[in-house]
């Protein structure tokens, strides 16, 4: 009775540290993101917001985390899971002065 006792209690705990480990937030509003670099570990995710009043197209052509979200149009959140370590760049194809850097650690 007991090992099952302490074996629900770690089930439990590992549980609720999974859920405190939310995903950061990266905003995109005036043509701009909301922070020029974030750092993630590798297997975490970032979510992209818009919420500007125009599309964008976040992408990375950076090795190992490539991505293309396609047109986002305003109102709408994408997740994106960086698999490999590195500085990934970051950008919108549709606005060039949208830059950023994700630096991905293992």
């Amino acid at each position: 009775m007991r090992k099952l006792l302490v074996l629900t209690l770690a089930i439990v705990a590992g549980l609720s540290a999974g859920a405190l480990a939310a995903t950061q937030m990266i905003h995109q509003q005036g043509r701009m993101f909301s922070a020029e670099s974030m750092s993630v570990k590798k297997g975490e995710s970032l979510s992209f917001i818009n919420d500007d009043t125009v599309p964008h197209n976040i992408m990375s052509t950076s090795a190992g985390n490539e991505f293309n979200l396609g047109s986002q149009p305003p109102g709408t959140m994408t997740e994106v899971t960086f698999k490999a370590a590195g500085n990934v760049q970051v950008i919108c194809a549709i606005h060039p002065r949208m830059k950023m850097t994700v630096q991905v650690s293992e």
